[in-house]
């Protein structure tokens, strides 16, 4: 359940008309349910309940310093993978002892960021990673603690780009690896082991891939701790799915079971990252029709949100629904909903069967809480839209649209021109 509804035939986000919201605020923008998110966070968390462990949303999924604040509020840690997504959890109030710093390609500043606020530990993804991390801490004088990322070489099902737990993918070292990589990190002086790190993938919609997945950790834990090498942290990364269209992806509670069974005797504290499970179906964009155009092969509907602010449909020919903010009677058409980026691969949905859209018509992508504006960008020198949090039947413009001064900040032209 999620708070975006119909009220006599118009769209609300919990007790505030979306329209209401488009008048004041103006198109596109993002809209996110203060109570959905919460009500996620909550449930998610709640299905551990018993086990000792941390809840570390996946920053990558949406960055707003308002919903991690929300999350920050609600006990909640961070998973991150770089320097900025670090300063922006630190700034939403989120302790650093309650962030795990994930990813292939940490940088040296980085590093050394992650070191002096004394986060909770690194996720360490390859062994020249270790070596560096070891001679930063050693230059800080400071123990970093970390957990090595084993790669269980388990199919996720999922969306191949968003896979990240197959031998042929870049993330984490192989099992028989991770064994040589352990004891490493045991002989350097700056490094403390404290855990085992494993992450599939994204939008997984099945449970018997974490299941797998567990089975491959849980072994290389008793060889390890047979090797007097200490795991007191296992980090179960993300990937439980969500509802974009057809899919039946886990309940929390399922995905919980299924863990809680495998790790009840390993003696650990669980670290789970969520990130699309939590924010994806709390959010949705707004977007306003520009123009109808009928064309000899296809109708289209071009609306004024494009590839820059959601790409999620380009990138992965991902599927959002799409609703009409004020619900319109007759027959529904068939056509391409696109966006004013010139690119043929800017679209929404392409042949999808939507309401009778007309010329200033509102819709509501559905959805979109996720990797949304967080992928968005300036690409033909489009200004990112605003974000809004609805709590009750009050909203609030929790980031301001940009204007065409932003575009060119940090911009110089030399003097040679």
């Amino acid at each position: 359940m999620h708070h975006f509804n119909y009220r006599d035939n118009e769209l609300y986000c919990e007790d505030v008309p979306i329209k209401l919201i488009a008048e004041k605020v103006g198109t596109p923008f993002y809209l996110y349910s203060h109570a959905t998110l919460k009500r996620h966070f909550l449930t998610f968390n709640d299905a551990f309940d018993g086990v000792d462990r941390l809840i570390c949303f996946s920053a990558k999924a949406n960055t707003n310093l308002a919903v991690l604040k929300l999350f920050a509020d609600l006990g909640g840690g961070l998973d991150i993978v770089s320097g900025g997504e670090l300063y922006r959890g630190l700034k939403a109030g989120i302790p650093p002892e309650k962030i795990v710093y994930s990813g292939v390609g940490k940088r040296k500043d980085e590093i050394d960021y992650a070191l002096s606020v004394g986060i909770l530990m690194f996720n360490i993804e390859s062994l020249e990673e270790l070596e560096l991390i070891n001679d930063r801490a050693g230059l800080l004088k400071k123990k970093a603690p970390v957990a090595i990322r084993v790669n269980p070489d388990v199919d996720p099902k999922t969306h191949p780009y968003i896979s990240t737990g197959l031998e042929k993918n870049k993330f984490g070292i192989d099992t028989d690896a991770a064994i040589e990589g352990y004891k490493i990190a045991g002989e350097l002086k700056n490094i403390d082991v404290i855990g085992i790190d494993c992450h599939i993938g994204s939008q997984i919609t099945e449970v018997e891939p974490f299941k797998d997945a567990l089975n491959s950790i849980k072994t290389l834990i008793n060889e390890l701790r047979g090797l007097n090498i200490g795991i007191k942290y296992i980090d179960m990364g993300g990937g439980l799915g969500i509802t974009y269209d057809d899919e039946s992806p886990p309940h929390p509670g399922e995905y919980a079971r299924s863990i809680i069974q495998a790790i009840e005797d390993m003696h650990v504290k669980l670290i789970l990252e969520p990130g699309r499970v939590i924010v994806g179906n709390a959010g949705i964009l707004v977007a306003k029709v520009l123009y109808r155009k009928p064309g000899k092969a296809k109708e289209f509907v071009i609306v004024d949100a494009g590839m820059n602010d959601l790409v999620r449909p380009a990138l992965y020919d991902a599927f959002h629904a799409i609703k009409p903010v004020v619900e319109i009677e007759g027959e529904q058409i068939v056509a391409d909903v696109v966006g004013p980026i010139c690119e043929t691969g800017d679209f929404l949905a392409v042949d999808r069967r939507v309401a009778d859209l007309r010329q200033g018509d509102l819709l509501a992508v559905m959805s979109a809480g996720a990797y949304g504006f967080v992928m968005s960008s300036n690409y033909c020198s489009r200004l990112k839209v605003a974000e809004v949090m609805v709590r009750d039947d009050r909203f609030h413009v929790i980031r301001a649209r940009q204007n065409y001064e932003h575009l060119i900040e940090g911009e110089s032209i030399p003097p040679f021109l």
